[in-house]
């Protein structure tokens, strides 16, 4: 749509009619915040229920989820039935320790046949019992490779298939809503939640789910174990469940409670970002880097603080859980040896030694389960709190529906159009009213013009008409039904709209076209490109018609954008015909040729016209004057010239200005030069990149491929931490206090069971009991500090670690240079979702999952210790399965590496086209394109839903198998062990040491490989981080080296000048250019469409670097020049200049880096006519001007802009068609501005309309790359050639 798309939040100072129309703006507080912003009515709860998150699950999901529960809750039983049969084993250990004291003692007193045969049945019965318990654990372990791989599997399989679900469901609901929902929600965030909240969904609902079942299943059989083998005992520690209950509950209230916090901090910082990214050329131009990367930092200062509260809660729960857990651990040893004690009192045998390691180990197992069940539990959690907002939108039914069936839908359309008492004001400002009591009439095939003021209303009836929003009062009727009762889709199909700021995709140039209708032949796709005059230059393209337009149409110029965009309009073979300034960017030349296409094209249709060149409407048949919000007066061109009303006083102020500066060819001077094919509108993409006449297909040339591919050091991770490392080494400490805790644990325990089977001194037994039991809770003391203390620092550093490196790529992303961003692979959408991504995937290698991994270390060295310690000969049985572990970790690693470095680029690819859809969400809508880019973004997906279910059972063999392989090993232990204690090397206790220390490095390290998909996925994004930030651009605009000239003259002098974009090399633009401006002078540059005008700027810019040839400033190679320096120097204003969201203040000082104090803000907005608009604003410099600058008029925009490059004081200034894009008023005020601001400087300008470079010093023509005419107005057209030809060409067409 035009540049006062957004009309309703628009301010307008009227000169000629005295008094200014004051409209109410977001007023923003001393601390920056906004009173009042527009509200989103999306409901977001806290979180989605843990049922409902899975609500995507189609029936083989839910096979698949089902299965996956059985297997888990299956591999959960797996250790419990374990503990049974360690149970058993330690009463046939005991019982045999008894057998053999007996008949050693029989053998002291008489050394018989009987004694010795007793002493050999002890020994074989020994190792047939080893034996046979040696087969359950081998049973145990093949349960575990069977089970282990069927619920990883399936769970990964469905969490992949349902994420996909999700992802296309959100970005359908994303298309499927209306423009005022679009409008408080910045199309950035809404494409960052697609990348960054589906990925924690998808990472809550998958293996985590599986390890969370399994933990829960381990949980409930251990605690039913103990009650079937001591219910008493089991009672006394099943009363601190209500306490772990809590715990957990409140864990995940708060986790879940400070994920969406920190998702919505995210979301804004992600928003700055696109926002810079997509306007890169502007900040380049200004320098505002660094300024940039500042408010983009401190947003992230959000969710740094919110995550490290996150970790800091998190910690005192896990902390409070093993607390109680040891508490628990104290009690129960301390009422278990009384239990025993009993039973021996008794002699009812019911509790002994191996009853009392039974019910603790099933118990012990239980609740370790839990506790190891927690990270995952905190997943989901976190899954369920990223879920709420994306659920939210998936649910809302906008009032505007574009999917919905309801509504009429007639055959035909004649094109009748009616307002009838219309009132609007626009949902987020409802206390602004647009339109007021608007009414009229518009016939069959009859064309009408609009005309008014800005901000009267006018581009809001364009809006209404195909039902954007719907009104607030009256009511709109095409052929004599109400808009409201017409099918939107079918209503739209009719009519075809034509906008002064087309948008084009990044496809084909015939696929461009054949979105106007979707099924037209290729005849109709070049018989409507010749109507709009656009055949001519596609046919000169390498491959025509199938040649690629960029991003945005961003390897076009605005004029061929222009015309591309007419021929879909022509093509669409509309009822209605709506013309936004549809020729406002055209040479003239092309205005001439396209306006006839346009007349020609308007026949036999209900044509809507709005335009500021008044010559262009005269016409029509119907001429409609608006002034805020009412129709002011209606006719022909002639009564309403009769009537000397507003339409009269508009014209002659066009005609007076247009008359001031004729020259004497009266009424035959044209508006334009052969020109206004600009190279991209700022709106276009990355604001504007040059001028390209011809299209070549992208080479490689240049392409760096090692970017994502360079190998990562963990040490380097470590590096960028080094700020944070005293937090880090009190985490790392206090991790390797929680994983040592849990050996010093096992040997207590085996100490306890040892003076648990002390059957003769009673009183020793209860005093040790009471010792042991008491270092339990020194134990659970420590441990809630170390976890506390872990999970804190290392959120701390984490946190830390993120923020620097999300800022340290957006620092590397603005500093490459523009070609960089010209490659398609560095759209805005695969950038935004890159930064989003990766620097949150990194933290996987830090943070608290080095806490998990320096645990596991300190478990597995203490385990092994603790082995070599009791037996070196078991311990070394027992590491030779450790390379088997090693090989299954690698392997499972290896897995989930490749997956993640596969689907990254798929997901990329995806990225660009979600964010190509919703950033340019009018045009699509406007168009029905929505299910064509749904079908799009499916078709993108469909790779790496392939990937996932591959990785799904890969990651299933290689968990299971390094998990079996831990049991397996605990077959061969004990059959050795056995071997052992027969041969009289060991003792039952000293195996059972070796034994115990080994469950508890088992239990480490299952749990620390549930996050190997983490660090694959850290891996492969710091592969790709370090790699752009390793990338030496070619012009860097960080650069501290080059000249900084003391004495700035002005003096600038391109010599034999030839140049090529990098992205189509082999396509010159400049081909010896060689042209020169005196200090102080003005230069103006004129010529036909992609002759390399826009070029100039940019080379002056250092956007690019010539291939050969020189630019110099006073004398110097502007290579030779510091970059930074350079720019500042220079002052940039372009047809349709970027603003940024923030207030009037931060927009004029945009890239200031030095203190500039409010005298020079005020003289700044004086010289660019804009202080007496700013002083009535509410909170006058300090009024926040909406996303991108969106609540001003495209005349207020351009004056901030002008002050924006004025604060600067620059001593040269570039005018890239600075008023080509206003109506007439708002030119007049902005021509002033100019002149004011180009007197004393240096000045190259770029202009069409000739009216405004009649007075230039110099004007140059070019032509292919090269000078073609040089001289003042007069010289050039006393030469008669291709500047008198422009003038005389349509010397009456105007």
């Amino acid at each position: 749509m035009s540049s006062r798309v957004n009309e309703g939040f628009e301010y307008e100072e009227n000169p000629a009619d005295g008094p200014v129309t004051r409209l109410p703006m977001q007023v923003v507080e001393q601390n920056g915040k906004a009173k009042s912003e527009p509200k989103d009515d999306t409901k977001t709860p806290a979180q989605v229920g843990a049922v409902e998150i899975f609500r995507f699950a189609d029936g083989f999901d839910i096979l698949l989820m089902i299965v996956g529960t059985i297997a888990a809750l299956a591999f959960g039983l797996c250790l419990p039935c374990m503990i049974i049969v360690l149970g058993d084993m330690s009463n046939s250990f005991y019982k045999d320790g008894r057998n053999r004291a007996a008949a050693s003692d029989a053998a002291l007193a008489t050394v018989t046949p009987q004694t010795v045969a007793l002493l050999n049945q002890t020994t074989t019965s020994v190792e047939d019992s080893m034996r046979t318990f040696a087969y359950y654990y081998i049973g145990i372990g093949f349960g575990v490779l069977l089970t282990g791989y069927i619920m990883i599997a399936a769970w990964v399989w469905a969490s992949a298939r349902q994420t996909h679900r999700i992802r296309l469901a959100y970005f359908r609901a994303v298309i499927r809503q209306d423009v005022a929902w679009m409008d408080v929600n910045t199309p950035g965030e809404l494409a960052i939640r697609l990348s960054d909240d589906l990925n924690k969904i998808q990472s809550g609902i998958g293996d985590k789910v599986a390890l969370l079942f399994m933990g829960l299943s381990s949980f409930l059989t251990g605690f039913v174990i103990g009650f079937v083998y001591g219910w008493e005992l089991t009672l006394v520690i099943v009363a601190f469940t209500p306490v772990l209950a809590f715990c957990a509950m409140m864990l995940v209230k708060f986790s879940t409670s400070f994920t969406q916090k920190e998702s919505k901090a995210y979301a804004k910082a992600g928003s700055i970002a696109e926002e810079a990214l997509s306007s890169v050329r502007t900040v380049a131009a200004l320098g505002a880097e660094a300024r940039v990367v500042e408010k983009y930092t401190a947003s992230l200062e959000e969710a740094k603080q919110t995550g490290i509260k996150k970790g800091l809660t998190v910690g005192i729960g896990m902390g409070t859980t093993w607390l109680v857990i040891y508490c628990s651990y104290c009690l129960a040893f301390w009422y278990g040896s009384k239990l025993v004690r009993g039973s021996l009192s008794s002699g009812d045998q019911r509790y002994d030694g191996g009853t009392i390691l039974t019910v603790f180990f099933s118990v012990l197992v239980g609740a370790f389960s839990l506790g190891n069940a927690a990270p995952s539990l905190q997943e989901f959690a976190t899954a369920r709190g990223a879920a709420a907002f994306v659920y939210a939108v998936i649910d809302r039914v906008p009032p505007v529906d574009t999917q919905s069936d309801r509504g009429k839908k007639p055959k035909t359309m004649t094109g009748r159009v009616q307002f009838q008492n219309v009132a609007f004001a626009y949902p987020a400002r409802k206390n602004v009213k647009i339109l007021r009591n608007l009414s009229f009439k518009i016939d069959e095939g009859e064309t009408v013009a609009f005309v008014g003021p800005s901000g009267c209303g006018k581009s809001t009836t364009i809006q209404l008409l195909q039902r954007f929003y719907d009104t607030d009062a009256g009511d709109i009727f095409v052929d004599g039904l109400k808009v409201k009762d017409w099918n939107i889709s079918h209503l739209r199909d009719f009519i075809g709209v034509v906008s002064q700021e087309p948008v084009l995709f990044s496809t084909t140039i015939g696929e461009n076209i054949r979105y106007g209708r979707i099924g037209v032949t290729q005849e109709e796709i070049e018989l409507a490109a010749k109507k709009a005059n656009a055949h001519t230059f596609i046919m000169e393209q390498p491959k025509k018609y199938d040649t690629m337009v960029g991003e945005r149409g961003s390897q076009l110029s605005g004029g061929q954008k222009q015309r591309i965009a007419i021929a879909r309009a022509i093509v669409r073979d509309p009822k209605i015909l709506l013309l936004d300034e549809a020729t406002s960017a055209l040479d003239a030349t092309s205005e001439k040729v396209v306006q006839s296409a346009l007349d020609e094209a308007r026949q036999g249709r209900t044509t809507i016209i709005i335009a500021h060149r008044l010559s262009t409407i005269r016409g029509a048949d119907k001429i409609i004057a608006m002034e805020q919000g009412e129709v002011v007066e209606q006719g022909t061109h002639a009564e309403l010239m009769q009537a000397r009303g507003l339409y009269h006083r508009l014209v002659t102020n066009q005609t007076k200005e247009d008359s001031e500066k004729t020259d004497n060819l009266e009424d035959a001077q044209p508006d334009v030069l052969p020109e206004a094919e600009r190279p991209n509108s700022p709106k276009s993409g990355r604001n504007g990149r040059s001028s390209v006449l011809t299209l070549t297909e992208s080479s490689d040339d240049g392409e760096v491929k090692a970017e994502e591919n360079a190998p990562v050091s963990m040490m380097r991770i470590f590096r960028l931490n080094s700020p944070e490392y005293p937090y880090i080494i009190i985490g790392w400490l206090a991790a390797m206090a929680t994983g040592g805790s849990q050996p010093v644990f096992a040997i207590l325990f085996s100490a306890l069971i040892g003076v648990l089977a002390e059957a003769k001194d009673m009183v020793k037994q209860e005093r040790e009991t009471l010792i042991y039991s008491c270092a339990f809770i020194a134990i659970g003391v420590g441990t809630f500090f170390s976890w506390l203390l872990q999970h804190w620092m290392f959120a701390i550093s984490g946190e830390n670690l993120t923020v620097r490196i999300r800022k340290m790529t957006l620092q590397s992303m603005l500093r490459q240079e523009i070609g960089w961003f010209d490659r398609q692979e560095n759209s805005t959408g695969a950038l935004t979702t890159r930064l989003a991504t990766d620097a949150s995937a990194v933290q996987g290698a830090a943070g608290i999952r080095i806490a998990t991994l320096l645990q596991a270390a300190t478990l597995l060295i203490a385990a092994l210790i603790i082995a070599f310690v009791y037996s070196w000969k078991l311990t070394l049985v027992i590491l030779a399965f450790i390379p088997l572990v090693v090989i299954g970790g690698a392997f499972q690693n290896k897995v989930l590496v490749g997956q993640a470095g596969k689907n990254q680029k798929q997901l990329e690819g995806a990225g660009k086209v979600a964010f190509e859809t919703i950033s340019n969400f009018r045009t699509v809508s406007m168009l029905g394109l929505q299910q064509k880019f749904f079908e799009a973004y499916e078709e993108r997906l469909q790779i790496p839903l392939r990937n996932e279910v591959t990785k799904a059972h890969t990651y299933g063999i290689a968990y299971s198998f390094s998990q079996a392989v831990i049991y397996f090993a605990y077959a061969a232990a004990f059959t050795f062990g056995a071997y052992l204690i027969t041969t009289g090397e060991m003792d039952f206790a000293g195996v059972f040491r070796v034994f115990g220390a080994l469950v508890f490095c088992a239990m480490g390290l299952g749990n620390a490989s549930s996050w190997a998909p983490d660090a694959a996925k850290a891996k492969i994004a710091a592969a790709r981080i370090f790699g752009l930030i390793d990338r030496t651009p070619e012009i860097d605009s960080s650069s501290t080296g080059g000249k900084q000239l003391e004495r700035l003259v002005g003096n600038i002098e391109f010599k034999d000048v030839r140049f090529a974009f990098p992205t189509r090399s082999h396509t010159p633009i400049l081909k010896g250019l060689s042209v020169s401006v005196g200090a102080g002078q003005t230069l103006a540059l004129v010529g036909h469409s992609g002759c390399g005008k826009s070029t100039t700027i940019s080379l002056v810019e250092r956007f690019y670097q010539a291939m050969s040839g020189s630019v110099t400033l006073d004398g110097h190679q502007l290579e030779d020049l510091n970059i930074k320096w350079l720019r500042s120097k220079l002052g940039f204003v372009q047809q349709e200049p970027l603003l940024f969201s923030g207030t009037v203040k931060e927009n004029i000082l945009y890239g200031c880096d030095e203190d500039v104090g409010m005298d020079r803000v005020v003289a700044a907005a004086r010289d660019a006519n804009i202080h007496d608009f700013i002083m009535n604003l509410p909170s006058q410099y300090d009024t926040d001007l909406g996303d991108r600058g969106s609540q001003l008029s495209g005349g207020q925009k351009q004056r901030i802009a002008i002050a924006r490059a004025v604060v600067r004081n620059p001593k040269i200034l570039l005018l890239d068609e600075a008023t080509s894009a206003l109506d007439t008023e708002s030119e007049i005020i902005v021509q002033e501005a100019l002149d004011r601001a180009q007197r004393g400087r240096t000045c190259i300008v770029i202009a069409h309309r000739l009216n405004t470079i009649q007075n230039a010093d110099q004007i140059c023509v070019i032509s292919h790359g090269r000078v073609a005419e040089q001289g003042t107005h007069g010289q050039l057209m006393g030469l008669r050639g291709l500047y008198w030809k422009s003038f005389t060409t349509l010397a009456g067409g105007s």
